[in-house]
This record gives structure tokens, C-alpha cells and sequence, in this order.
């Protein structure tokens, strides 16, 4: 059943609803003209969102505005761009902590809202973000396009549908995220606490510790080792190995950093039904055809081991898609779509994030939920105390599109 509502029809469907849109067309505004938000700007203007239409754009360097002044509106301000009247939606891509204070004034005002990652620095400001999406119909979504990527949706499908059985272990090293010194030198913000709350853990992998959670859940407890400036002339850090508990007995690895090549990318996930590899875009799976916990119950020989198959999972190699997040969103606001990427799961990142740091500053093993508050007094303690001098440096353009698939 539907009941028409303020223009927009509202359909009953059990205990669910949602409201669907009349509007056949979405107008969205950038807010952030860097790298990202040149690239989200890019594929809207070409067309490459259905009934999307990119309608305005801010950002606090007027030079950035000036090649888009002939085709979209221009604002100096976010404020002001989205109290205009010419945007349905925001889409955020300025530095980290602009996107809670950004992302609330958005909500608040009633817009949509669609946020790059981190969807905030810490816990608690993502805390405060989400509780600001709190009026009907209202869409707010992540940019976790990793989650689109077909490698990552097979095995998010292996795992939810069973196929391995319960997991009890998982390994991820993840350090061919190699930056130069030029790379941090980039940006004032960059690998600051103060502009940017973090280094590899909050910029490089918010979408890898996405995907862990994703597919493995949320840990009970974390120990994490982190080194600041090991390889960089930075405050931050850049060099890290975390041990994870996940309170069924299962445990994890999550290991990254910036300084070290040629690095590696290797995801393993065991479970009760097998071991599955990721590496160098192929997946292995190695299959138990006894789940091991009954074979190791049942079977009466000391040294046997279950029967296996060894499979190569394939999939369509068409890589992350920033593009369907963007569609998603669109769909979700005027169709009533399911999102990919609820921005109130960003949370999960962010706490893995800023419990492995908190672990490491502190000397202890931290247990999950993470104190909110305990970590953001700690971070304010960070900006406090530091001394670093940021250097910073105008450094050559280069296609930075090649880093999103990691």
C-alpha cells in the first residue's frame, strides 16, 4: 500500500517504510575540490550517474572553483551551498574532520548525504554524525565502493552464505600502500593530528578495515603496535601490526604500512570449511570436504587430515566502482533502493582504526566497544602536545585513480 505525503509517496510494506521520491533527478553538490572531489566531479558532469546532475560545488580555495563557474554554481561557503536551494544532496570530499561539521549542517538542513571515507576522524564524532540522521526518508551513504569490487563481493558471498563454515582465523597483510616523502608534503593537513587525525590506518585503509569488518565481524579486543614516523618526516603513523580477538575464539592479523616496497596484499581467511587466498587478484579457495572441527571429532586416525578441493574462485575483473556507490545513493534517494554502504557502518572502520592507535599509545590490549570519549581526550592530548614542523611542497601532478583498488 502507498499514501501520497508532501509530494513524495510513502510505501507501508509490514513494519518497513521508506519514502520514495517523485523527483526524477537528483541534484548534488561537491563539497572539496581536491583529488576526490575532482574525480566525483569529473563522471557527474559526463553523465555517468543516472538521474544524477552535478548542480554546485564549494571549496575554500577560489582558484579551485574557477573551472567550474560556466557549468555548476561555485560557493566559497558549504554553508551557504547547502542552504541555497540548488542541491537535494551533498557529497563530501574535504579533509577528514570537515566531514562530521559538514555532514551535520547537511543532515540537519534536510539534504542527503553522501560522505568519503573516514566518515569521521574518531568514535565519538562519528557518534554524533549518525545521530544527526535521524529525519525520515533521508539517505546518508559511505564511499565504500571497495564493496562493489567483484573480488570482495564473491568473497563476502563465500562467507555470508556459509560455503566456509565458521571462521577461526584471518590474515591481512596490506603494505603496498608505498608514499613518498612528496606524497605527505602534498597537503599542510596531511599526516597531522591536528588536520588529519591519523596516517595509514585513518587515510590508506579505512576501506580495508571495512572490509574486514565485513566480512568477519567486529573483534572483541585488539592489541595494536603502531610506529610513528618510522619511514616519513611525519607525527603519525606509518607502520603498524595489530593482533585481533573476535569473541567466538577466533583471531586476526591485520598488518599495513606506507614505507615499505615492493610491499604485499594478502588476504587469508580460515574457516571450519577451508582456507581461501587473495593475492594478486586471484582467489584461491582450498575446500574441506569435512567441516574440520567434525572430522577432528569423529575420525579415528591420529595424523589424518580432511579431504580437500582446490578451487579458483573467478569473477568479472572490473575493479572498484566509485561510480555504482554514486549510483546506489541516487537509487536509494529516489527509488527507495538498499544501500551498499550505510555511512552509519563507517563507524566500524573507524573504531578498528582508533582502537589499534589507542592500543599502541597506551601499551595495552583495549577492548571492543572503544571508549569514544577515552580516545578522543587522547587524540586532543596528540594536538596538544605536538611539536612536529609540517613541511609542505608543490608536488607534481600524477594519476592518483591507480591507488583504489588495493
Amino acid at each position: 500500500m502507498s499514501l501520497r505525503m508532501n509530494g513524495a509517496i510513502l510505501s507501508l510494506s509490514g513494519k518497513n517504510c521508506h519514502i520514495m521520491s517523485e523527483k526524477k533527478q537528483v541534484r548534488i553538490g561537491i563539497v572539496g575540490l581536491g583529488n576526490m572531489g575532482r574525480f566525483h566531479a569529473d563522471y557527474l558532469l559526463k553523465g555517468e550517474v543516472a538521474r544524477a546532475e552535478l548542480t554546485a560545488v564549494s571549496d575554500a580555495f577560489p582558484k579551485s572553483l574557477e573551472s567550474y563557474a560556466d557549468r555548476v554554481a561555485v560557493f566559497e561557503n558549504c554553508e551557504e551551498m547547502v542552504r541555497s536551494g540548488k542541491i537535494d544532496a551533498l557529497l563530501i570530499a574535504t579533509p577528514h574532520y570537515f566531514h562530521t561539521v559538514q555532514g551535520i549542517d547537511a543532515l540537519h538542513q534536510g539534504l542527503h548525504v553522501l560522505t568519503e571515507k573516514p566518515i569521521s576522524v574518531h568514535k565519538a564524532d562519528c557518534e554524533r554524525l549518525i545521530a544527526a540522521h535521524n529525519k525520515p526518508g533521508q539517505v546518508f551513504a559511505a564511499m565504500f565502493q571497495l564493496r562493489t569490487d567483484p573480488k570482495f563481493e564473491k568473497i563476502k558471498k563465500l562467507i555470508s552464505s556459509g560455503e566456509m563454515g565458521q571462521i577461526v582465523r584471518v590474515n591481512w597483510i596490506n603494505t603496498d600502500w608505498f608514499r613518498t616523502e612528496a606524497y605527505y608534503a602534498s597537503g599542510g593537513w596531511r599526516a597531522t593530528w591536528k588536520g588529519e587525525g591519523g596516517g595509514v590506518l585513518l587515510n590508506q585503509c579505512p576501506h580495508n578495515l571495512d572490509l574486514l569488518q565485513w566480512f568477519c565481524g567486529m573483534p572483541s579486543k585488539v592489541r595494536g603496535f603502531a610506529q610513528l614516523g618510522r619511514y616519513h618526516d611525519i607525527e603519525v603513523e606509518d607502520n603498524v601490526s595489530a593482533f585481533l580477538e573476535y569473541s567466538n575464539g577466533a583471531t586476526g592479523i591485520f598488518v599495513t604500512s606506507t614505507g615499505e616496497t615492493p610491499g604485499t596484499n594478502r588476504l587469508e581467511i580460515a574457516g571450519t570449511r577451508g582456507r581461501l587466498v587473495l593475492e594478486d587478484g586471484i582467489i584461491s579457495f582450498t575446500r574441506n570436504e569435512t567441516d574440520m572441527h567434525k572430522f577432528c571429532e569423529e575420525s579415528k586416525i591420529g595424523f589424518a587430515k580432511p579431504e580437500v578441493w582446490e578451487v579458483d574462485i573467478p569473477y568479472a575483473d572490473t575493479g572498484a566502482q566509485h561510480k555504482r556507490i554514486t549510483q546506489n545513493f541516487v537509487d536509494a534517494i529516489l527509488d527507495g533502493a538498499s544501500l551498499i554502504a550505510p555511512a552509519r557502518e563507517g563507524i566500524h572502520s573507524v573504531e578498528l582504526a582508533n582502537s589499534i592507535l589507542y592500543s599502541s599509545l597506551i601499551g595495552q590490549t583495549v577492548d571492543l566497544p572503544l571508549d569514544s570519549k577515552a580516545y578522543e581526550d587522547k587524540l586532543k592530548e596528540l594536538i596538544a602536545q605536538s611539536a612536529h614542523i609540517k613541511k609542505t611542497r608543490e608536488v607534481a601532478g600524477e594519476d592518483f585513480s591507480k591507488s583504489f583498488t588495493k
